[in-house]
């Protein structure tokens, strides 16, 4: 097996690859609502910049946020998993929501406002990949409004044979690949579409531009870690002074703090 190099659920990929290519982007926001393609119509992308400074931002985030048939649809792929992520997802819906608000205009002009999550990790305690959520009354499970709704789909919940009719399938397999094996077996079976999303791939993920944006975004992820590990040290090392001043056993405090007998004597 020869293992991709990039894959889909790169975000910096994934981004580019969909800016670049609007057909594929409808074809795909299309399959992931269930509607036909039709009425999806053009979709306007409102943020079609990666501008290289945001990407060392600590909370830098790669979504596509669209305009499609008049609501508004952001669109996110998400391979690390944290633990506040649906808090996360309801807070760009609520900050998405809040601003189409035209000034003077009244709250019935607030468009319906959809966020999509594609996560690389088990979200929800279900079997099904995809869950769909809106505000429901809780004993009568009627509609509060059609304005809001969060959609998730699981690529690791995915079974793992592709039926050939099912387009979302075949795009969820698409961003589950990590294979060369495993886009070339999707190529053989997922017809037109496939043919020019794994065309689409190949060619943005050899540009210069793609290449360059992702060492930014590799380089700020490194530098991220790397102050993140430094708090967490100092953080024990102030931990066990405290254990030290209250005369605790320096043993003990190694094994609390996952520092060595060494450096907690070295503290004193």
């Amino acid at each position: 097996m020869t293992e991709l190099k990039h894959k889909l659920t790169d975000d910096v990929l994934f981004k580019m690859m969909f800016v670049k290519y609007p057909r594929l982007l409808e074809r795909l926001v299309a399959g992931l609502l269930a509607v036909p393609l039709e009425s999806i119509g053009e979709i306007r992308v409102r943020n079609t910049e990666m501008p290289p400074e945001i990407l060392g931002g600590k909370h830098c985030r790669l979504d596509i946020a669209m305009t499609v048939a008049g609501q508004l649809v952001d669109l996110e792929i998400q391979v690390n998993k944290d633990g506040d992520y649906p808090d996360r997802t309801l807070f760009y819906w609520a900050r998405e929501y809040s601003s189409a608000l035209p000034a003077g205009g009244n709250y019935s002009q607030l468009p319906r406002t959809i966020v999509i999550s594609i996560v690389a990790f088990p979200l929800f305690d279900c079997e099904e990949f995809h869950s769909e959520y809106r505000p429901l009354e809780v004993k009568r499970k009627t509609l509060l409004t059609d304005k809001m709704c969060l959609h998730y789909f699981e690529l690791s919940k995915l079974p793992d044979a592709v039926d050939p009719g099912d387009e979302l399938n075949l795009w969820l397999a698409l961003f589950k690949a990590d294979t060369e094996e495993r886009l070339s077996e999707l190529l053989s079976i997922g017809g037109e579409v496939m043919a020019e999303a794994v065309e689409a791939y190949r060619q943005v993920s050899t540009t210069e531009e793609f290449m360059m944006l992702e060492r930014m975004r590799e380089d700020a992820r490194c530098i991220e870690a790397t102050a993140l590990a430094y708090a967490r040290r100092e953080e024990k090392i102030e931990i066990a002074k405290a254990m030290l001043a209250n005369n605790m056993d320096v043993n003990t405090i190694a094994e609390i703090t996952d520092l060595s007998v060494d450096e907690i004597l070295n503290l004193k």
